[in-house]
């Protein structure tokens, strides 16, 4: 079955799922949350029933998304710049600055200097938006760290990250890292946070505790997207110049493997035991899966324009949204071939992965 979030019965899905709410208890199940970038919206699916469920709307090209450790709260980050203290208008397709943001601007810009942008906080209870919160500059990933108390936004107009009190809604912290910073990871619980800074081959080690630069890894290429070894020893990241996959051994800032992907890789995580490496290739349409015990590769079609990806910690399935098409494929995470492919309203970018609890 597929379900698509056309704008016209937006209001009666919603509607429907709050009436199912308020006269049954539901069972609890995984979903995913999908920002959906300049459809203005993201889309919320069970991972049960394998459709979307419900949205949030009321935001502005997001892009970057990350669930607070409760689950009770989703940051969401929008890329399209602004004003402060003006209204934000809804955009009419992606802008001059818009692709500037997406893709860098080859250069460090002080965060200062950079147009103002959005983080937007959502109730994952109600779908609602519950904050709006200004940040130096518009906003490509989002990271809300492992205690619960920051949400860390990447730049790339401005080459650097901002920092986000949750308690205060306040930019406590705003830094330089590199030309074009795209995505986030972080350790253990108050350990570093790595940035990769797409437009100079590096990775920027931050210290969460005095928020600086306390080391910075050159690895080459154009790093984007990154996961983290459960021991945190290891860091994985795609280079999309060099269409493969690094794996950096952090204590001593060498690469220490590397796996050929693609053209154009994108989207990039581990499944849940940790021995299998899953990326995407958006210039040869492919879904590329890597033993990390044996180094064997396989491959399968997926098209068009395999782009942002995640894993189901409970199951392994895999999740991939494309980068022209509205749509989410389901992945079987042994045989790489398709389960569901849910209709979306717009396209799918960084994926947030819910596991389910009591509610």
């Amino acid at each position: 079955m597929k379900n698509s979030l056309q704008r016209p019965w937006l209001a009666y899905l919603m509607a429907g799922v709050a009436l199912g709410a308020s006269t049954a208890v539901m069972a609890a199940s995984d979903r995913a949350f999908v920002p959906m970038g300049t459809a203005d919206a993201v889309g919320i699916i069970d991972l049960d029933r394998l459709e979307v469920v419900s949205t949030v709307t009321d935001t502005i090209n997001t892009h970057g998304s990350a669930l607070t450790p409760d689950g009770q709260q989703l940051i969401l980050g929008s890329l399209t710049p602004h004003e402060s203290g003006r209204e934000i208008a809804r955009p009419e397709g992606v802008t001059e600055d818009e692709h500037a943001a997406h893709h860098g601007n080859g250069g460090t810009v002080s965060l200062e200097e950079a147009s103002t942008g959005l983080l937007y906080v959502a109730d994952t209870a109600t779908s609602r938006i519950s904050r709006t919160l200004e940040v130096p500059s518009p906003v490509h990933h989002v990271l809300v760290t492992r205690d619960g108390r920051h949400a860390v936004s990447t730049h790339p107009t401005g080459g650097g990250i901002s920092v986000v009190s949750l308690e205060s809604g306040q930019v406590i912290a705003s830094l330089p890292t590199g030309p074009n910073p795209n995505y986030l990871v972080q350790q253990e619980a108050g350990g570093p946070i790595l940035v990769s800074n797409a437009g100079n081959g590096t990775i920027s080690e931050v210290d969460t505790q005095h928020w600086f630069v306390q080391r910075n890894i050159h690895v080459g290429g154009s790093p984007e997207h990154m996961v983290l070894s459960e021991d945190g020893a290891r860091l994985y990241l795609n280079d999309v110049e060099g269409g493969r996959v690094m794996a950096v051994d952090l204590p001593t800032g060498h690469v220490a493997e590397e796996y050929e992907i693609g053209a154009a890789p994108h989207g990039i995580d581990l499944s849940p035991d940790g021995q299998r490496l899953y990326a995407t290739s958006q210039g040869e349409n492919r879904i590329v899966r890597v033993s990390l015990v044996d180094g064997t590769r396989h491959s399968a079609e997926l098209s068009p324009a395999p782009y942002h990806l995640a894993v189901a910690a409970t199951d392994g399935r895999v999740l991939v949204t494309s980068r022209t098409e509205p749509h989410l494929w389901i992945l079987d995470p042994d045989s790489l071939e398709v389960l569901r492919t849910v209709e979306l309203g717009g396209i799918g970018h960084q994926i947030s992965l819910e596991v389910s609890r009591p509610r």
